[in-house]
């Protein structure tokens, strides 16, 4: 019992061996490598700033490994979640704002109690919901969705967000036309040839941190990147003041209705609560919370629209006699006797006290605050929760999923025992507890985990030293990442996620059954088209798989069966076997349920009308897996209806499951015992029996 609570403790004895030691600390250490920059790249992809990935790589790894099952398994930011995160915070909060930080802290907590719960609760069988044609396409589309994501950032161009993505992306290209920043563009090719040279050479290279490493060290010598900070004064030209003053006008009234939408929600539950409450008065009070949020969520579109116009607006800057005199115009409208500096300049940043930071040449990492991330309780906005509840869902599934899936292969190499509702615990627990050192929802890693095996780790310690290692970046090398180009850590992301590009497994699914390869193909295509809405490229997956499925159980086969030479019973029909006018022996393939009862009582009555001098109607039952209510109800009927017209109803080889429900039910005594048979020739012999001494020797039934 206490090996389930603490399943750290199985593998903690086996650190005394110093082999196992060794084995995990380099193994630790080798994925802290991978795990330092990839992270930083994918809370970039989340809509963060990136040293937040550093915060998601510093505690849910260790919990994780301490109370998951497997112990090999990476955790930390991974591309697909980082997406959706993103997807599901832009539509409520500026992208990177303190608003959209806090949110993510509240996803990450929210994630890690719904897998928590559903771990307790031993629903891990839940993810099978999630069929492999469904995450076949969704994994393709979000690779792609991930990847031209980050052209922004490798062409250096700034392009308006649209409400969905192959529009922006649309938008990105025709930036990239009209204002490709070269430099952004060849840091990034460098860092690609790095990656891919280095992977060719050896795969035990550490090419993703080589190439962080030296393309930070040709930012630092180059001057790849200038940050000014500026006061709004100082930015000149046309609506620019204007937008600015409307922008923070705006701040201030969502600080006002947020105030309101809690005062009024806490009056809603009141009267709620109360016994007496005038039905009148409730619905004024339910009818003011909803004018505040449609009033909140219009202040909250408004301010995103400014704040994408003023950071797509370029400025010339015009020196003064020190920075701060320095002007900031919009270009092509500076005065025509300034001496205008060269460099193209653009907003990164839009402080709340009215400070901007601008920035010229190539983006990089900046300020990454030193020190470890403090423990925080995010604020509980039960509106937002409500609104994130789909997205939490969808992230605890998918992110579970992925996690499970790593973990089975290396069970399977390693010959480890694998419990998923416990392995739903560690993660959700990782989320909890990263949710409250100000983490976003992590996940298992494909890549990180296999570095991890490859690299020899033995036991979960291995993920306490990754975790150690960034400590360790976190209070003293953080200065190191500052000249880290934003170019670089969209080539990391580029090359973690094209692997995750596979046609082959949509192919294989399509010749398996074509409903499943259409399963797959309509959730690649839907999760192109509605990104970034992916909950509900997955939802409509899950549906369309789900419902396929009822089509094909709903029409199951049923065969009339004959005999072969061999004594074996075979569909009649495809074997061109003969068959009696007496007895016709029938196999149903398929568990008997509400979606095809009728299907099955129509077959079995059609037979019955091709053989006018039928008297006996013998069901081989083991194909039937299942009944339920209306099965066994169907059953009733239809041996009520064959009794009148003269014809009996047996069964043979029925399941003991099928026999159970049967005996329950009363129907065994109703039709009588005696009519059920273990094997077919058992039943035979009944029906010989009744028919006459002589019919066995003339019957097709009875074989040669």
């Amino acid at each position: 019992m206490l090996l389930k609570f603490l399943p750290f403790l199985a593998w903690l004895p086996e650190l005394r061996r110093p082999a196992v030691l060794r084995a995990d600390v380099i193994a630790g250490v080798t994925v802290a490598l991978v795990l330092i920059p990839q992270s930083m790249a994918y809370a970039q992809l989340a809509g963060l700033p990136a040293y937040y990935g550093l915060y998601a790589a510093f505690l849910p790894p260790l919990v994780a490994a301490l109370f998951g099952s497997s112990r090999q398994l990476a955790t930390g930011p991974v591309a697909v979640v980082s997406l959706m995160t993103a997807a599901a915070l832009e539509p409520i909060a500026e992208t990177g704002g303190t608003g959209y930080i806090a949110y993510a802290v509240l996803l990450a907590i929210m994630v890690g109690v719904f897998q928590v719960a559903l771990g307790v609760l031993r629903l891990g069988v839940l993810v099978n919901f999630l069929s492999h044609p469904v995450v076949v396409g969704f994994t393709n589309a979000a690779a792609i969705i991930i990847a031209t994501s980050q052209l922004g950032k490798i062409f250096g161009v700034d392009a308006a967000k649209a409400e969905y993505h192959y529009e922006t992306v649309w938008n990105t290209v025709v930036a990239a036309y009209d204002n490709l920043h070269l430099p952004t563009l060849a840091m990034a090719v460098v860092a690609f040839v790095l990656m891919l040279g280095l992977r060719r050479i050896s795969p035990r290279i550490p090419n993703v941190l080589i190439a962080v490493v030296i393309t930070t060290l040709l930012s630092w010598a180059f001057g790849f990147s200038q940050t000014r900070v500026v006061r709004q004064a100082q930015l000149l030209g046309p609506s620019v003041a204007q937008v600015l003053a409307d922008r923070t006008s705006l701040l201030g009234e969502l600080d006002r209705l947020g105030a309101e939408i809690r005062a009024a929600r806490k009056q809603l539950e009141a009267l709620q609560k109360s016994s007496d409450v005038d039905e009148e008065r409730l619905l004024t009070a339910r009818h003011t919370l909803d004018l505040l949020e449609l009033q909140r969520q219009r202040r909250v579109g408004s301010l995103h629209a400014d704040t994408k116009e003023l950071m797509a607006v370029h400025f010339v800057r015009v020196p003064g006699a020190t920075p701060e005199e320095d002007r900031f115009y919009v270009t092509g409208h500076a005065p025509p006797e300034a001496e205008v500096a060269e460099g193209r300049w653009l907003i990164t940043q839009i402080r709340d006290d009215g400070i901007l930071e601008l920035h010229s040449g190539g983006r990089v990492v900046g300020v990454v605050p030193s020190g470890l991330p403090s423990l925080r309780l995010p604020g509980f906005d039960w509106g937002i929760i409500a609104g994130l509840l789909t997205a939490a869902l969808a992230i605890s599934l998918i992110g579970f999923m992925e996690a499970i899936a790593i973990a089975k292969g290396m069970a399977a190499r390693t010959k480890q025992r694998l419990d998923a509702n416990q392995e739903l615990i560690g993660q959700g627990l990782g989320n909890i507890v990263g949710g409250l050192f100000q983490s976003y929802p992590t996940a298992g890693s494909f890549s990180r985990s296999a570095v991890n095996l490859d690299t020899g780790a033995v036991t979960g310690f291995s993920s306490a030293v990754t975790s150690l290692v960034v400590v360790i970046v976190l209070m003293w090398l953080t200065p190191l990442l500052y000249h880290l180009p934003q170019a670089t850590l969209a080539a990391v992301i580029m090359m973690a996620v094209i692997g995750l590009v596979r046609v082959a497994p949509i192919r294989h699914a399509w010749k398996v059954h074509r409903h499943d390869g259409a399963v797959a193909v309509i959730t690649f295509a839907l999760t192109l088209l509605v990104a970034p809405h992916l909950d509900k490229g997955i939802l409509v997956g899950v549906v369309l798989s789900l419902g396929l499925y009822l089509y094909r159980t709903m029409k199951p086969r049923v065969v009339a069966l004959g005999r072969r030479p061999d004594g074996g019973f075979h569909d009649a029909q495809a074997y061109g076997l003969e068959t009696c006018e007496n007895i016709a022996m029938l196999r149903f393939d398929g568990s008997l349920y509400f979606a095809n009862t009728s299907y099955f009582e129509d077959k079995v009555l059609e037979k019955v009308a091709a053989k006018p001098q039928l008297r006996f109607v013998i069901v081989d039952a083991e194909g039937i897996n299942q009944i339920d209510a209306t099965g066994e109800e169907v059953l009733v009927e239809l041996a009520g209806r064959l009794r009148e017209a003269g014809i009996e109803l047996l069964f043979s080889r029925t399941k003991k499951q099928v026999l159970d429900v049967l005996e329950r039910s009363g129907f065994m005594d109703r039709v009588g015992r005696e009519r059920f048979f273990w094997h077919n020739q058992e039943a035979l012999q009944y029906a010989w029996s009744r028919l006459g001494p002589d019919h066995a020797a003339s019957c097709p039934l009875a074989g040669s």
